[in-house]
């Protein structure tokens, strides 16, 4: 009854823009969602395969449809978003308010103050923000102190209370930081030209305060009054300095919005710039929970429009990172590629970045499990792996000039070395320096003795080498039947190129990648551990003696020998009394029998 239901809702939706809802059986809204095309859109869902295991879920899951006709696109992105935060449908992306955020407020009263809240109020006041940064709030706060002499005290001057002498000028007065309209000596006129001059300030128009400022001077200075303009030239300074200190691109662009986005396998994180006069007025980042596998471009659209109102931006001009399907009335969209427009995106992607460090850093100190999960499912992704992978092994040779070739199986579980399980294998089959075949014995042996003794096989190995290495590995994962039951990479040292069996050209992963982090680590694990080990066989192959060659004679009998003896002649030359007093009647008797029946020639 579903489909017949779905297939009969289907065919008389219109070719108009809207917002969509799918529902379940019982009713309860899964998903919101908005389109251009009312029947284009909602028809995708039920005419074509979905890669996403979570849309196929949520198709399984809809039992009914309702739309709502808009007469723009833009239209039904509002309602859209209006509707998700009323409804917080399961599979939609919710975007949360930010209501412990700090803001400017011009206070609406006689005599307005300018001071920080966090908790906004209708009441008809100004509120500029929010300010993700309580620093940059304040910084612009102290800038309007020094310039403008405005009241701090909560006092009513209404003109009734004033008249009548009700209140008296305080400290701030006295130190100059405020001309007591209290006591009726500032006009409410002129103290509103201070504030209409400090809002432009707030509002990061600082080319037009200057200007502001610098015709007041020149008006000074042409009346004679020397001293204000003195120090009219002296708040001018002060703004220019703190333009040129905050100034990251040309002056020229502004009033312009900038949204950048990235994303890891769980999360996206959209940072947003206000730039005005060429400085960031505003940085900002939000983090936002992947529900159905969207694109980075699908989440910028959502984020967008929401910040945008959040911050009440009302720019025509828009920077992004990546192209989107949207369109705003009287807004310009543009995805810069060089100058001045592409720096102001790659601040805003460090912005990101740096937010996303600081939060990983905080995870995994309090919440290691999640941390371990979230890296996880990011290796998965990078990897294009079919499964998570928990349990991982690195293979790398070690042999100089064919002496003494070994291999070294280094293992990570979690993400983490797991010391326990590290295994040296001495190369027993190989002749001379060939580092395919050895790695081929080392492989086979390893995954031959895990399948005997029944143990966990890994979800992924690591093989430290390129195209070569990775196909001596592959035949022996082959013999033992195990190709395409265990994923096998390979990656060379030079350009931390990644090869998978098969794919004609290597992946390069981002160097800032934590998955290729993990690798390299495996990687450089695996060489430490591989060189200790032929390191200790080559010093024992250094130091061999004809002593070595005596049976039942070991290394500590040898030591014992030399130590008395200072050298294998003097050994040979030693009677068996002598012998016994070193090393004992039985071992004694081995050595001198070893020697009596090889006579010096």
């Amino acid at each position: 009854m579903p489909a017949e239901k779905i297939a009969n809702i289907l065919k008389t939706l219109p070719h108009k823009p809207g917002i969509y809802q799918h529902l379940d059986k019982n009713g309860k809204i899964l998903y919101i969602g908005k389109a251009k095309d009312l029947k284009k859109r909602v028809s995708s869902y039920f005419t074509k395969g979905h890669d996403s295991a979570r849309i196929r879920v949520m198709v399984s899951k809809i039992a009914d449809i309702k739309t709502i006709i808009t007469e723009t696109e833009f239209d039904a992105l509002l309602l859209e978003n209006n509707l998700i935060k009323e409804y917080q449908p399961r599979y939609n992306i919710n975007l949360k308010d930010d209501k412990t955020y700090p803001w400017i407020c011009i206070k609406k009263e006689p005599f307005p103050r300018i001071f920080p809240t966090r908790n906004p109020v209708k009441d008809g006041s100004e509120y500029f923000g929010p300010y993700a940064s309580v620093k940059v709030m304040k910084t612009v706060l102290g800038l309007i102190r020094q310039l403008y002499t405005l009241r701090t005290c909560k006092l009513n001057l209404s003109p009734a209370n004033i008249e009548s002498g009700k209140y008296r000028v305080c400290l701030e007065y006295h130190i100059g930081n405020c001309k007591g309209p209290c006591e009726g000596m500032q006009a409410e006129e002129d103290y509103l030209k201070d504030v209409e001059a400090a809002r432009a300030l707030i509002k990061g128009h600082l080319n037009s305060v200057k200007k502001m400022l610098e015709q007041q001077m020149q008006k000074a200075a042409s009346d004679l009054r020397f001293e204000e303009a003195q120090a009219l030239k002296e708040k001018y300074e002060i703004v220019d300095r703190y333009q040129a200190k905050s100034t990251v691109v040309n002056p020229s662009i502004s009033n312009v919005d900038v949204f950048s986005i990235f994303s890891d396998a769980e999360y996206a994180y959209v940072n947003f710039l206000k730039i005005m006069d060429g400085a960031v007025l505003q940085s900002h980042t939000i983090e936002l929970k992947k529900k159905l596998d969207e694109s980075d471009a699908q989440l910028l659209e959502l984020a967008l429009p929401e910040i945008r109102q959040r911050f009440k931006s009302n720019s025509t001009e828009v920077y992004l990172s990546h192209e989107i399907e949207l369109e705003i009335p009287e807004v310009h969209f543009h995805v810069p590629q060089r100058g001045d427009k592409k720096q102001l995106i790659e601040l805003s992607l460090k912005n990101g970045r740096y937010f996303r460090l600081e939060k990983l850093k905080n995870i995994q100190i309090v919440d290691p499990d999640r941390h371990t999960k979230r890296l996880m499912k990011q290796m998965q992704q990078d990897l294009r792996l079919k499964e998570e992978p928990r349990h991982i092994e690195c293979f790398d040779n070690s042999n100089i000039q064919g002496t003494n070739p070994v291999s070294a199986c280094v293992v990570f579980k979690e993400g983490k070395p797991s010391k326990k399980d590290y295994r040296h294998f001495n190369i027993k089959t190989v002749e001379g320096p060939d580092d395919f075949a050895s790695m081929y014995e080392a492989v086979f042996r390893r995954y031959r003795r895990l399948l005997d003794e029944d143990e966990a096989l890994p979800q992924l190995i690591v093989i430290d080498g390129g195209k070569g290495q990775l196909g001596a590995a592959l035949k022996a994962l082959e013999e033992l039947d195990l190709r395409g039951k265990i994923a096998i990479l390979g990656i060379a040292k030079r350009l931390e190129e990644l090869y998978f069996p098969g794919d004609k050209y290597p992946l390069y992963l981002d160097k800032r990648s934590e998955t290729l982090k993990v690798i390299q680590r495996l990687r450089d694990e695996a060489h430490r551990f591989g060189i200790t080990h032929h390191r200790n066989r080559r010093s024992k192959s250094t130091f061999k003696t004809e002593l070595n060659d005596i049976k039942g004679v070991g290394d500590e009998t040898i030591k014992l020998l030399l130590k008395h003896f200072k050298s294998v002649k003097k050994v040979k030359g030693a009677n068996l009394t002598e012998l016994e007093t070193v090393i004992g009647k039985n071992r004694a008797k081995l050595v001198h029998q070893h020697f009596a029946a090889k006579p010096e020639k």
